[in-house]
């Protein structure tokens, strides 16, 4: 394999453990907003009704392997996977919801949390591949660390906003530091995001790699009632070559489903 080959291999590793993002299909309005009517407005007005799940509450309603139709469902996350949020710093705090969610975190003050990761399924090489491309077929596997999080007096809500806030407030990129290893997200692009909840939220990230290489990093945020599902996404291929990926889109309709 060419050095410059390994060298971000190694990066798609340290990707893996530091860098989530996602986009999603389905209906949505300007700026990765659900479609039709004022949610805004519709979420303030429940926001006191909604009360929020309890941590076993959340238990029962994470994804198991059998909710999903590929890929495997870790309940037991990784400490790689499992960042405190008090590990991760900003550049500007305005950008630090973006950060939290790109490291597999939560945005806001849950009452409770519970945390799963979910990796698809290995894809075959061509026949007669060579050994470099055998290596990256093994590497285009999307990740996700799925966050639930529930919120008292309109939490929920809140961190939507503040994660919108952030998109644009941050659009031109901003730097975290995780571990003492500091990475530059040069461009943030709020998505498409899914149908199906009663809030969303779905953006890409572009991360600077080495040597000018540019790595998308993607996200999507649901809410149902007073519970946020966020499910940040890295492909270790992409990060290793810059390559968009696929977000995907069947295991945050999967969450969904379960959170009713």
């Amino acid at each position: 394999m060419r050095s410059t080959a390994v060298r971000r291999t190694a990066l798609a590793a340290s990707a893996a453990a530091l860098a989530l993002l996602t986009t999603a299909c389905g209906g949505s309005s300007e700026g990765g907003e659900e479609k039709g009517g004022d949610s805004t407005a519709r979420a303030e007005r429940t926001a006191t009704a909604v009360k929020p799940l309890t941590a076993a509450e959340l238990e029962k309603a994470a994804l198991t392997q059998a909710d999903v139709k590929s890929g495997k469902v870790t309940t037991k996350v990784p400490a790689r996977d499992d960042i405190a949020r008090d590990k991760v710093k900003t550049d500007d705090a305005d950008c630090a919801p973006l950060a939290y969610l790109q490291v597999g975190s939560y945005v806001g003050t849950p009452a409770a949390t519970v945390k799963r990761s979910w990796t698809s399924d290995a894809k075959k090489p061509a026949a007669g591949a060579s050994a470099e491309d055998t290596m990256m077929a093994a590497l285009d596997r999307a990740k996700v660390v799925d966050t639930l999080a529930s919120y008292a007096d309109g939490g929920a809500e809140q961190a939507m906003k503040d994660l919108k806030a952030a998109a644009r407030k941050c659009a031109g990129g901003f730097s975290y530091t995780v571990g003492g290893t500091t990475n530059k997200i040069v461009g943030v692009t709020p998505t498409q995001a899914p149908g199906g909840a009663d809030e969303a939220f779905a953006v890409t990230m572009t991360i600077d790699a080495e040597e000018g290489m540019k790595a998308p990093v993607k996200a999507v945020v649901v809410r149902k009632g007073a519970t946020l599902a966020h499910l940040p996404a890295v492909n270790l291929a992409s990060a290793a070559t810059g390559k968009d990926f696929d977000f995907p889109a069947e295991l945050v309709q999967a969450q969904l489903a379960k959170l009713g």
